[in-house]
């Protein structure tokens, strides 16, 4: 049967919750917009993106008002941690480790997404969006300027709506940006995820670690359980986090360019083998078994599109693009870009002139994209296996993120979020001085390949970090990475002096 059902002002394409938490921003301001959500799925399942950081985390809990929420059904994040090893390495103690001294400042959150995206859902339903669940969409024809029409399959009926504004926010499934060929891979950073959740996964804080290593044990006053850790190696690193209820949420992501993945065996299977050969992953998911059925891949993980709105369309979230889980940042990418699009259609009602605001969104989501990924991940797996660069990396990445990113919201409330990160002028000198240090410390791992010199500090080393606050002084913590910069391109320059092409090094 074919009928036309009634004109909404606005059509949102999935429930999860850029979709949904766009819906909830539009009705808390015009509680009489209509509001339509289309999300294909009877129930969410577990997606990934499960660590929030300190940006996200502000959304969650001030934007869309999730804070008893997020502390009722999901666990508090203690941070990020990196686990690196070479030839030498045996046990979970001799790895070189980088991580938090202290709980976090700042409240982050490790979430069950299937929960979530349930809860921000529910909300904007409550909030007065109607909701067509285990409903398709066939079609959407964009109109500039007009009445956009959707097309939907809800079990044998096909129903034709309209709406002023249609957001898109269908996730990787990018329904807008593959249709009307905006999608487009970013070949340059190749890289491919594999992921799925187990159980029986080892305590990383349990006695028995402690009393074979007492230096282990008393590095850190917070929980390495808690955190997201990282497990690293050449070209990869893998994610190891905990959920509510006991499961673990484990994955890796490897450039394609430098790692082959196992081809033989069932894809679960494959995953395990291959994060036991790191001593870190050997010892904490020795016993784990994975959930079958709940195994996944993802290739082409880097894309964007080329058009993020127009007069009567937006994309929000991983409808719109996708950088690298490394740091966590898809949620940041949502509550810039659901906040963004939320703005548009509500200037558009208050009757203001949108082509402005129009050419200027698309600009800033585009350069916010690609500085974003040059100034932090390009090449960035030519040296994620790498200890002590990653230890320069890492304090340098986020301390200037508090500096300039996350103390934003904190600062300003949530008007921070229509300034997507490096979109505005004064973000350009960061932007460039990021970009520097990221391609020289990977041109310093290169050398290292080339000599047969990787995970010299692979083995045996800590670097335990107070952290950052948003208080003005802790830029002077900054230092102490800028002094280890500074002792590393000499320690390069007189290694390749003495060892030469051919000198032979732990690999990691």
């Amino acid at each position: 049967m074919t009928s036309d059902g009634s004109d909404y002002d606005v059509a949102i394409v999935g429930g999860s919750i850029s979709g949904a938490g766009t819906a909830t921003i539009l009705l808390r301001e015009r509680p009489d917009l209509r509001v339509l959500i289309v999300e294909k799925s009877a129930a969410f399942g577990r997606g990934v993106g499960e660590s929030t950081v300190e940006v996200s985390a502000y959304y969650l809990s001030h934007v869309l008002e999730l804070s008893r929420h997020l502390n009722e059904e999901h666990l508090v994040k203690h941070g990020m941690r990196f686990w690196f090893a070479n030839d030498a390495t045996r046990t979970l103690d001799q790895c070189s480790e980088i991580g938090n001294r202290y709980q976090l400042r700042v409240p982050t959150y490790q979430v069950d997404r299937a929960r979530l995206n349930e809860e921000v859902l529910r909300r904007a339903v409550a909030r007065g969006a109607a909701l067509w669940r285990e409903a398709h969409v066939v079609s959407v024809e964009l109109n500039d300027g007009g009445t956009q029409r959707l097309t939907v399959q809800r079990g044998a009926d096909t129903t034709t709506v309209g709406a002023r504004w249609v957001i898109d926010g269908s996730g990787p499934a990018a329904l807008l940006a593959r249709r009307n060929g905006w999608w487009q891979a970013n070949t340059a950073h190749p890289v491919s995820a594999i992921w799925a959740r187990f159980r029986g996964v080892r305590d990383w804080d349990e006695a028995d670690l402690r009393r074979r290593n007492p230096s282990f044990g008393n590095a850190t006053f917070t929980l390495r359980c808690n955190a997201t850790n990282h497990l690293t190696g050449d070209g990869w690193w893998a994610w190891l986090i905990p959920l509510r209820g006991g499961d673990v949420s484990v994955g890796v992501v490897f450039d394609e360019r430098r790692v082959e993945f196992p081809i033989d065996g069932a894809l679960g299977e494959r995953l395990k083998e291959f994060l036991l050969a790191h001593p870190a992953g050997r010892e904490i998911l020795g016993e784990a078994a994975f959930v079958e059925g709940d195994v996944h891949r993802r290739r082409n993980l880097a894309y964007r599109t080329t058009r993020f709105a127009g007069d009567g369309f937006a994309l929000v979230g991983d409808a719109a693009a996708f950088m690298d889980p490394l740091y966590s940042p898809g949620l940041d990418w949502v509550s810039y870009t659901s906040s963004v699009a939320a703005d548009l259609v509500l200037a558009q009602r208050r009757g203001e002139d949108v082509a402005p605001r129009l050419e200027r969104l698309n600009r800033q989501l585009a350069q916010s994209y690609d500085r974003w990924f040059e100034a932090l991940y390009r090449d960035k797996y030519e040296y994620l296996g790498e200890f002590d660069l990653m230890r320069i990396a890492f304090q340098l990445d986020v301390g200037l993120y508090y500096f300039g990113v996350a103390s934003e919201p904190y600062r300003r409330g949530p008007e921070a979020f229509l300034e997507p990160m490096f979109s505005q002028p004064s973000s350009r000198p960061f932007f460039r001085f990021m970009r520097f240090y990221n391609r020289r410390l990977a041109a310093i791992a290169r050398s290292r390949r080339a000599r047969h010199a990787l995970g010299r500090h692979n083995s045996g080393e800590r670097a335990i970090l107070n952290g950052f606050t948003f208080a003005r002084s802790s830029v002077l913590k900054l230092g102490r990475a800028f002094v280890q910069w500074g002792r590393l391109e000499l320690e390069e320059w007189r290694l390749r002096a003495s060892e030469g092409p051919s000198r032979d090094a732990a690999n990691s």
